[in-house]
């Protein structure tokens, strides 16, 4: 029997979903997804409630963005030590809530210092004014400032609700705005338990509001009183929050949707790529954004690969525990267990075959589904071509490179792909030509993403915009624009006439030019 951590008392539980305003009366039933037992009445929150929310954001944040960078991000110091002494304790939650297993829960809660860590580096950089030449040289110049938006809405997945709920919110925050963060019903309590540490760090009361409820309900609310969304989730949604951000005249960041390959190149180095694709396929039960749905091998080592991937599949441990034994966890609800069955025996009744796993295991839990190796995968099945988001993968042969690519690139979506090869420049070549947002050599997911430098989003159907990087802070602020003219010189002076000022105007431009003033 799977014994509940010690540390997620009802009293702890009980704080954490109090600083969410729910004057509906409504609540969800949020439970421990290992044994479907309740964790807490989480409550809802209503259109007024957001407004309130909202308000209350602003004048918090009137306060927060007359602060200085650099006090700002001495908060976000003592934010990151927080996260790191309670690291063990974000770790249950996030178990508790979402079923995953203690290892992939452990390394999720390892997001948020490493993130907050490159901001708090960057950010006095590229929030600093800079001073660009003017029209004029010499006698005019033009200052760029990065202005906080104001208040941002943060839409967080299920899938991984702290490493997404909070690690968006920290550049928001230190670019300057107030965040209206929505975590989802079903795992709100460790994103909660984020806010609290950034209010012990320091931050302002009511700079970060928690807004609770479906979508459809309060969605709409959150998007009217806002003045920028970051959202993360399925494609479909993803529309509907762009069409929202449009209407409310506000900018939007989207992380959407995938259908990720990884492809085996002629060369690669079989044990390691069989390797990396348990993860890849089975990590978090495969439900990442970024995971494998699609593995294509070279005709030459299918065999083998395949061969290989289903022993090491079928050693894998999959069970209930909070410990760092298991391999692999529980999907995040019965109804999404249910969606994983859909594809599974969609794909077998249309002639895939299973070369391992296909079934539900209610005698480890109501959720836990089999890792799953399919062979015979087509498009005309729900596993074929869309987002399964289970630990489900397809199995192909491709004879040439080009086919190969080829392959990886026809789906509609583009957030992350992985190439194999012992041959690093040649896979770099590879690489280039994949239509995706992320792609990794000889890694699955974690290099990519987790290089913070670098802007991270997807292509095609996978969303608009990007996290980490540069880009990652500043489409939190507006830049503005402030010119400065020493002398009257644009236009005729005195009694010049407007002809001579043109030929006067066009010698100019081609002395700037050859000089390079501009």
């Amino acid at each position: 029997m799977t014994t509940r951590p010690a540390s997620l008392t009802p009293e702890f539980l009980d704080s954490l979903v109090k600083r969410v305003p729910g004057s509906t009366g409504n609540t969800w039933k949020l439970t421990e997804v290992y044994t479907g037992d309740l964790l807490v009445e989480l409550p809802q929150s209503s259109e007024a409630d957001i407004v309130k929310a909202s308000a209350d954001a602003r004048a918090a944040q009137e306060i927060w963005g007359s602060w200085s960078v650099k006090k700002r991000l001495g908060v976000m110091k003592k934010f990151h030590r927080l996260v790191i002494d309670n690291q063990m304790l974000i770790t249950d939650l996030i178990q508790a809530e979402s079923g995953k297993n203690r290892r992939m829960a452990f390394e999720e809660s390892c997001d948020i210092p490493m993130g907050t860590s490159h901001y708090i580096k960057r950010a006095p950089k590229l929030l600093k004014d800079s001073k660009h030449a003017g029209p004029v040289p010499f006698l005019s110049n033009s200052t760029e400032v990065r202005r906080p938006k104001g208040v941002v809405a943060i839409i967080a997945p299920w899938n991984f609700p702290f490493a997404t709920g909070v690690s968006d919110t920290i550049p928001a925050l230190i670019a300057g705005n107030a965040v209206l963060l929505k975590p989802d019903n079903k795992t709100a309590l460790s994103p909660l338990f984020g806010i609290q540490l950034l209010e012990e760090a320091g931050i302002p009361p009511g700079l970060v509001q928690v807004i609770c409820g479906e979508g459809p309900d309060v969605g709409g609310p959150m998007l009217a009183n806002a003045n920028y969304v970051m959202f993360t989730g399925s494609t479909a949604t993803g529309r509907v929050i762009g069409e929202l951000a449009g209407k409310n005249l506000i900018g939007a960041c989207l992380e959407l949707g995938g259908k990720n390959p990884m492809l085996v190149l002629e060369d690669a180095n079989i044990d390691e790529a069989v390797h990396a694709a348990l993860f890849g396929s089975f990590g978090n039960s495969g439900q990442i954004c970024m995971h494998i749905e699609r593995l294509y091998i070279h005709d030459s080592i299918y065999d083998e690969f395949r061969d290989k991937f289903v022993a090491e599949t079928q050693k894998l441990n999959v069970s209930a525990a909070y410990d760092f034994l298991p391999d692999m966890g529980s999907l995040v609800s019965v109804d999404h267990k249910d969606r994983v069955v859909s594809h599974v025996e969609d794909a077998k009744a249309k002639g895939a075959k299973v070369l391992t796993g296909g079934n539900a295991r209610p005698d480890l839990g109501p959720a836990f589904f089999e890792p799953t190796i399919l062979e015979g995968v087509t498009k005309d099945m729900l596993a074929g071509a869309t987002e399964t988001f289970g630990p489900v993968v397809g199995l192909y042969r491709f004879k040439t490179e080009d086919e190969g690519i080829a392959l990886a690139n026809d789906t509609d979506y583009g957030l992350n792909a992985s190439v194999w090869s012992k041959d690093l420049n040649h896979a770099g070549e590879v690489a280039r030509r994949i239509d995706s947002g992320n792609v990794n050599i000889n890694d699955i997911l974690a290099t990519a993403y987790a290089s913070k430098g670098t802007p991270s989003g997807g292509l095609k159907q996978s969303g608009v915009g990007a996290r980490h990087g540069d880009q990652g802070l500043l489409k939190y602020t507006d830049a503005q624009n402030i010119g400065v003219l020493k002398k009257q010189v644009m236009g005729p002076q005195g009694k010049q006439t407007y002809d001579a000022y043109a030929k006067q105007t066009q010698t100019s431009l081609k002395i700037m030019r050859k000089t390079r003033l501009r």
